[in-house]
């Protein structure tokens, strides 16, 4: 591990949840690829042993760690064991934080005490059929109406949208206004409230993605995170964590990915010789070798950035665009290594390779990241 970048109390949190991944997880993984979901009972578990958002303050069942790191530990960790439909980093590092930095004291009560023991999972819906990385060009639409708002639309690509106890729904409430939106925290059960089906994906596939809908869905004013037209503000603000938890996820995956691959060229016989000792193979390894230490570097700084309260949008593109596309090459590259073996669904490598296909799609695509940066260095805020 990065010599001075974990301690001693990040390593005995290693430990805990390493022992928690192959006692919980690693069984469970079989039932899960079979229903093609994750079971809700995990959740619960991980909410036992503390390990469900940690950052939350202890008043509301949390153990107060801020420290991004713990959350990285976590990712290496499901990476190892090759996990990647458990969407506890969802949970706990992107949608959690709306909640601990905007919530009230009530919705904290409400929302935040039962996320944090694992019995409401939950999800975000920003994304919706026409209206993909332009979070402002959203069409769901919340009307005032007295002592409730009414969400009317559709959010598609919503991960956790399955099991997804609480989902935090950006709609629309100023018509007039591009950044106009608002957040509502709506509960399973809510009358308007449906799921579509459970979305077919190239990868990912035990993690539940879906589609959401919104018919003359009333939601209480109780209900609103923050001011509900500021939603857009919110967003923007969290949007750097987010990526960075992106990167964080393509770094864990790449280094997983080679080191499957390392094992794999050591022991794979070609011309009566381990394909280790062919020059081709030993000059991908380096190259993959130098890639992903040069993206754990940058990503490492950000999370420190982010624990300092000094992580900024552009930094945290970077990190996303470097990282995933970084995961991309070194997963195609393992695969070949694997040959025909790479192609074979029971390898990890065939899953990993589907798997890191979408880290340049959502959070932001590598476009968009694009984008951001260069706005950063022109000095364009428009």
């Amino acid at each position: 591990m990065r010599a001075g970048y974990y301690d001693a109390d990040h390593e005995s949190f290693r430990e805990s949840f390493r022992t928690f991944c192959e006692r919980e997880v690693v069984p469970r993984q079989p039932g899960w690829d079979k229903a093609g979901l994750v079971d809700k009972e995990i959740w619960r578990v991980a909410g036992q042993q503390g390990f469900v958002v940690p950052a939350a303050d202890p008043a509301y069942g949390g153990l107060g760690i801020t420290d991004l790191r713990y959350e990285q530990i976590m990712m290496e960790e499901l990476a190892r064991v090759h996990e990647s439909g458990f969407g506890l980093a969802l949970h706990n590092a992107i949608v959690a934080p709306y909640l601990i930095h905007a919530g009230t004291r009530h919705q904290k009560r409400r929302f935040l005490t039962r996320a944090v023991t694992g019995e409401a999972v939950l999800a975000i819906a920003i994304t919706e059929p026409e209206a993909g990385s332009d979070a402002a060009a959203m069409r769901t639409k919340a009307a005032d109406d007295g002592d409730h708002w009414v969400l009317d639309g559709a959010k598609t690509f919503v991960s956790n949208g399955i099991c997804a106890d609480v989902v935090l729904v950006a709609a629309r409430t100023q018509p007039d206004r591009r950044h106009g939106i608002g957040l509502f925290l709506v509960e399973t059960g809510t009358p308007g409230f449906s799921r579509g089906r459970k979305l077919d994906k190239l990868g990912l596939r035990t993690q539940d993605t879906a589609e959401l809908f919104f018919d003359n869905c009333r939601i209480p004013k109780d209900n609103v995170l923050g001011n509900p037209a500021e939603g857009f503000a919110q967003i923007i603000r969290l949007f750097a964590q987010e990526r960075l938890v992106v990167a964080m996820s393509a770094v864990s995956g790449a280094e997983v990915a080679l080191q499957d691959t390392l094992t794999y060229v050591q022991e794979r016989q070609a011309f009566g010789r381990a394909l280790a000792g062919f020059q081709d193979t030993r000059f991908r390894l380096a190259q993959m070798r130098t890639e992903i230490e040069v993206a754990q570097a940058y990503v490492d700084r950000c999370v420190l950035a982010a624990g300092a309260g000094e992580l900024d949008a552009a930094s945290a593109a970077s990190a996303k665009l470097f990282a995933t596309e970084m995961l991309g090459r070194v997963v195609d590259d393992c695969v070949q290594m694997h040959g025909g073996y790479g192609y074979m669904w029971e390898y990890p490598i065939c899953r990993a390779y589907a798997d890191a296909r979408v880290q340049r799609i959502y959070a932001g695509t590598s476009e968009i990241m694009k984008d951001i940066i260069s706005r950063a260095m022109l000095g364009d805020s428009s």
